[in-house]
């Protein structure tokens, strides 16, 4: 245990940023896996929104969010290329 005043104050700090930073890293964790297991739009985007936030207050790397959202959308273009196929088989052929 610290000792001096300051070393008291910032060990307090270093706490209240703990449990802030491990709550939103587990809103991080908890929206990519839903995106990655139910990918739709609203699941993608949200997951997108909650990683530019965790980079923008240095809770993870700019890169490490820009790669996480290169996959997230590179999965998006696959989910909205099915969704094209299937609508353009259901589509009745015109005479």
């Amino acid at each position: 245990m610290p000792i001096i005043r300051s070393a008291k104050k910032k060990l307090r700090k270093d706490k209240k940023r703990e449990r802030f930073n491990k709550r939103f890293t587990n809103i991080l964790n908890s929206s990519m896996k839903k995106a990655k297991k139910l990918p739709s739009e609203k699941n993608i985007t949200e997951a997108i929104s909650v990683l530019d936030k965790s980079a923008k207050k240095n809770i993870i790397h700019k890169n490490k969010a820009a790669r996480l959202k290169s996959k997230l959308s590179k999965l998006f273009k696959e989910i909205a290329s099915r969704q094209n196929q299937k609508n353009k088989n259901l589509t009745p052929n015109s005479l």
